[in-house]
Order: C-alpha cells, then structure tokens, then sequence
C-alpha cells in the first residue's frame, strides 16, 4: 500500500492505507485536543483564530496560531521534499522515511510526557501539527491526491457532491468508479472516527494520557512492516514462479 504509484496503484491500495492513516490521525487529533485543547491535525481553525488576533492588534498571541500553521505547513514541505529527494533510488520506498519520522514524533511526544510536566503545550501542539503535515502530504503522493486523512471538511464536500452524483446516471455514466470514489470517502471517515473513539478510550478510561499516541505509533510502524513483508514475499514468489517456467522450457 505504501509502494504502489500511478497505473500500478487501485482501489484496494488506497483503501488500506486510507483505513490505516485516517485510524492514526484520529487517535492523534483526540490526543491531542484531550491533552492540550488544541486541534493537531489541520490548520483551519487556527488559521481563523490568527486572523482574528492579528485584526485585534494581539500580534504575540496571534503569533502562536502562526507557528502552529507554519509547523503543518513545514511537515508537508519536508515530507515531499524528502520523498523527490530519494525517488531516484529504485531501492528505497521512499515512503518510508517521513513515515518513520511521523512515528519518532509521536514515540517522543508520549515518552517525554512520562518524566516531565508539561509546561509547554504550544511545543506538542507544533509536533503533533508538523507530523500531521508529514501525513497528509506523503498519502497525498502515495495515491495521487485521491486520500487525505488528516481532516473531514473536504471529504464530506466530495463526499455529498458524490452522492448527488448518483442521482444523474446520465451525466455520469462511469457508476463503478463513482461508487469505488465513495466507498473510499466513507471508509476514511469511518475510520477516522474509530481513531478518535479509540484515542478518547485509550486517554481518558485507560488513562494512558498521552502514551495513547504510542499507539498510534504501532498502528505505523506495523503497516510499513507488513508492506514490507509482502513486498518481499511477492517479490520471492515471483522470482520462483519465473524458474519454474524457464526450467519448464
């Protein structure tokens, strides 16, 4: 799911990586807002709160709303920058490395919470946005902008635009690649929804705080291995099944 692009890559492939990001960016943006009452995965809200300070002459306060849409901004920058820098290395998934970048942020985040109070929220609130940022744009490239995970406003605009769509099959005669674009839609938002019901059970009623983002962590890194693994194992497997018919002939 991470390694397939273009023509090679369906509609299975972006379903599993939707359910597993949109999983992810739901527990941390629960975290988040639990632990520090502040949205960590996307910019919206803040942006309209900068523009208010900044109408208001609060140029300081405004300043930290700044920080926090230059962070996601920032993720997304050096997540394609990372991913450009690398794609000529045909053996390297290059997906890999924002990847694992995302899961140190939100593995250090919970492991520091455990030895020292947390004086500066402002500081998590830029991590958890800058490795939101890393996210959004990495599956962006991954499936050629058709998932983004990390917010719901435009997936239910799409998503209602979609659905009125069915009720012109003569306007749009493609009914399989609509009902494919849909059931994407709804499997993201599903599971972003799961995300936060498990990052708020996980938080508040298991009391994990903010280790709940070392979950998240897991749902990570055991993803990148299974793609992995699979690659591998497809890869084996092809190669054998090739000597089978070269000794055949």
């Amino acid at each position: 799911m991470f390694r397939h692009q273009g023509k090679s890559r369906t509609l299975t492939h972006n379903l599993q990586i939707a359910t597993v990001l949109s999983l992810v960016a739901g527990i941390v943006n629960v975290t988040g807002f639990l632990s520090i009452t502040q949205l960590t995965t996307n910019v919206t809200g803040h942006f309209a709160l900068f523009i208010y300070d900044v109408a208001n002459f609060k140029f300081w306060k405004g300043t930290i709303y700044f920080l926090y849409l230059f962070s996601f901004l920032f993720g997304s920058f050096l997540s394609s920058f990372l991913i450009e820098k690398f794609k000529a290395n045909k053996k390297l998934n290059v997906f890999v490395i924002p990847t694992i970048i995302e899961c140190v942020i939100l593995v250090s985040i919970a492991l520091t919470s455990n030895l020292i109070a947390i004086e500066y929220p402002d500081i998590i609130a830029c991590s958890l946005l800058f490795a939101m940022g890393l996210q959004n744009s990495y599956v962006t490239k991954i499936s050629n902008a058709v998932v983004r995970t990390t917010h719901l406003t435009g997936l239910f605009t799409d998503l209602g635009i979609e659905l009125s769509q069915l009720f012109f099959p003569r306007l749009h005669p493609n009914r399989a690649k609509l009902k494919s674009t849909i059931k994407l839609r709804i499997y993201i938002i599903l599971f972003f929804f799961s995300g936060g019901l498990i990052g708020g059970f996980l938080y508040s009623r298991a009391n994990l705080k903010l280790n709940t983002l070392l979950v998240a962590a897991v749902i990570l890194l055991s993803s990148l291995f299974y793609d992995d693994v699979r690659y591998h194992f497809i890869k084996v497997k092809r190669k054998y099944d090739q000597k089978k018919i070269t000794a055949r002939r």
